[in-house]
């Protein structure tokens, strides 16, 4: 059992080059610098179109010390499966596997490829760093957008849809774990990527990832932005284990607490939400107080 970290015990060894091309106060620089020092140097990623390839740079520029496949936008979890036969008939072993994409290539464009891989049982984490929208192309909307937000499709009454929860499309395949992170908490995050590279089978982990400049807000309050979803209730920090649902972190002491941060403050502190009503607002706290209500029993 992989011990509890801490800022002392965190691996100093690097994965990612000083020099990388993510915007300021990028929620994806955070968690992948954190999430690779968990997977350690046996990792071999496979990427798909996103803000990670921009992150990471295109051959023959690279920002990540490890090997790296990019594929199609569609083919990230299927390619993955390729890599882990590939291994498996030379003899490898010991080598993590990880697919890593953002909400697009694994929400919408990606979801075939992924639920096909967690239905064969293929053993590989897949990692998904959710910005809630297509960021690398323009911030358009995806399948993980909140409703309520501008996006450059849904630029006058913002997304009317609810946003589409991943974590619980993999649950239901049964899979041999799903987590849900934030950037915003990174050892949280280091736990449960190091916790899935010790497991076999599917291993899927969910990020949330503040992104600056597609959610509207000033780079440096990266971390604030990450905080108020989780500490208002609005994103929860879990871990699905043998189908076993637990929160961890500060989502856990929310439990205990049974006191949310007002989620006003959240929409109001991005300019993506500067449409939303106070009814609207409302209308989703009361979301909120619904499902606390029922983690708090």
């Amino acid at each position: 059992m992989h011990a509890k970290t801490n800022i002392f015990n965190l691996p100093e060894t690097e994965f990612v080059h000083p020099g990388n091309r993510a915007c300021a106060g990028c929620g994806l620089g955070i968690a992948y610098r954190i999430g690779l020092k968990a997977l350690g140097k046996d990792t071999i990623l496979v990427v798909p179109p996103s803000c990670l390839t921009v992150l990471q740079g295109l051959y023959p520029i690279a920002a990540t010390k490890l090997p790296c496949l990019n594929v199609t936008f569609a083919s990230a979890a299927a390619a993955a499966t390729g890599v882990i036969g590939a291994l498996q008939a030379f003899g490898r072993e010991g080598i993590n596997v990880v697919a890593w994409a953002g909400d697009g290539g694994t929400s919408d464009i990606g979801l075939q490829a992924l639920s096909g891989a967690a239905e064969r049982e293929s053993n590989f984490i897949y990692i998904c760093y959710d910005n809630e929208a297509y960021m690398n192309t323009g911030v358009q909307r995806s399948g993980t957008t909140p409703c309520g937000a501008l996006t450059a499709t849904t630029p006058i009454k913002g997304k009317l849809q609810k946003k589409k929860d991943v974590p619980a499309i993999m649950a239901a395949h049964h899979i041999s774990y799903v987590a849900s992170c934030s950037a915003a908490y990174p050892i949280d995050l280091y736990d449960k990527i190091k916790k899935a590279t010790g497991m076999t089978g599917t291993k899927y982990i969910h990020i949330h990832t503040p992104c600056p400049p597609g959610w509207g807000f000033d780079p440096r309050y990266t971390i604030k932005m990450g905080k108020l979803a989780v500490e208002s209730g609005l994103y929860d920090l879990y871990e699905i284990e043998c189908d076993q649902f637990r929160l961890t972190d500060a989502s856990e002491k929310l439990l205990k607490k049974k006191k949310l941060r007002d989620v006003d403050k959240y929409f109001k502190s991005q300019g993506r939400f500067k449409i939303m009503t106070d009814d609207q607002i409302s209308a989703i706290r009361e979301d909120i107080h619904r499902k606390w209500e029922a983690y708090w029993g």
